[in-house]
């Protein structure tokens, strides 16, 4: 959309307008006061630091990049608009920065760009488990506790369901996250449990003595390989610092996570978290059982929901009777 621009008349003595000045992709923004466009033009010039051999400088509207060349157009805005300079060389792009309305404060922009991305990431979960609420077993732990923090009335909203059912669906969220916490500290007594054998029966010292001539070996290979190998790693930066710090990372991780893992190089992974080999095919076999079990229990699940289907059909609607046609003669 583009307005006609209109001169001024000389005569007139316009009041100082605040506006917000950016280039084109810049979060960076100046607050600048002028009565009429043609100030604002020149303002925005000197300030951002546009080379005179690019003007002329277009002014857009930051929110959806209307043009505004018309001075009656620029006095009807409210104060603090923001503004895109666009060089002559440049088009306007549309970027999160421009936060929406022109005239709220850049705080409340900030602020509102956070609670976004938040609440677009827990309706992106609500949206897996409206399709198929048997996804709930497929979830990290992370997704469930997103879920379960939304207040109850914004999943309720989100799902079409009563507060009711929601509240009932957040317990079960929460019976699943505490029972992969039992089974992830389930799994930490029975470590602890082995390596006390190990160390009465004197098996620590021999597997000791073992790793440290393995670690010299893969030592010396890993100075020759190591970049090349880890640079085949395809996996994301967090979830590698779940599989490095997190007890039985295994439960943490959500199925896609599970089975990439499983699919990485062992060797590839070794060389990424400063493990031995042996380390990361066992934790590469937790995974992969994980998710075959995993797997399982949403078989189960679809099995018994189809059977329930087939042992309650839903009602059939109630036909209207046929009424016998009357023979003409």
């Amino acid at each position: 959309m583009e307005v006609t621009a209109v001169a001024p008349r000389p005569d007139e003595i316009r009041p100082l307008k605040p506006c917000l000045l950016r280039r084109n992709q810049s979060r960076e923004q100046h607050g600048v006061a002028a009565s009429s466009l043609e100030e604002l033009r020149s303002k925005a010039c000197d300030i951002l630091a546009i080379d005179k051999s690019l003007t002329p400088v277009t002014l857009v509207l930051a929110e959806d990049g209307t043009i505004v060349d018309d001075d009656d157009y620029f006095l009807c805005l409210p104060s603090n608009t923001k503004f895109v300079a666009l060089a002559s060389n440049e088009k306007w792009t549309y970027s999160n920065s421009d936060g929406g309305t022109a005239w709220i404060s850049q705080e409340s922009v900030d602020m509102d760009e956070t609670d976004s991305g938040a609440e677009l990431r827990w309706k992106n979960v609500a949206k897996r488990l409206k399709q198929d609420l048997s996804s709930i077993i497929l979830l990290s732990e992370e997704e469930l506790q997103v879920l379960i923090d939304v207040p109850c009335s914004d999943l309720a909203q989100e799902l079409c369901q009563s507060c009711a059912a929601v509240q009932g669906l957040q317990n079960t969220l929460q019976q699943v996250l505490d029972q992969r916490e039992e089974a992830r500290q389930s799994r930490q007594l029975l470590e602890l449990y082995l390596q006390a054998l190990e160390k009465e029966g004197g098996i620590l010292s021999k597997q000791e003595e073992s790793k440290a001539a393995l670690s010299e070996d893969v030592d010396a290979v890993d100075t020759a390989v190591s970049t090349e190998i880890a640079s085949e790693i395809s996996l994301r930066g967090q979830l590698l610092t779940v599989l490095k710090e997190k007890p039985a990372p295994e439960l943490s991780l959500s199925s896609q996570d599970l089975e990439l893992v499983t699919r990485e190089d062992p060797r590839a992974l070794a060389v990424v978290l400063n493990w031995d080999i042996k380390k990361a095919e066992m934790v590469q076999r937790a995974c992969d059982q994980e998710l075959t079990l995993r797997l399982q229990q949403v078989q189960s699940w679809c099995s018994l929901r189809n059977l329930s289907a087939r042992r309650n059909p839903p009602p059939e609607e109630p036909q209207s009777p046929k009424r016998a046609k009357r023979d003409p003669t």
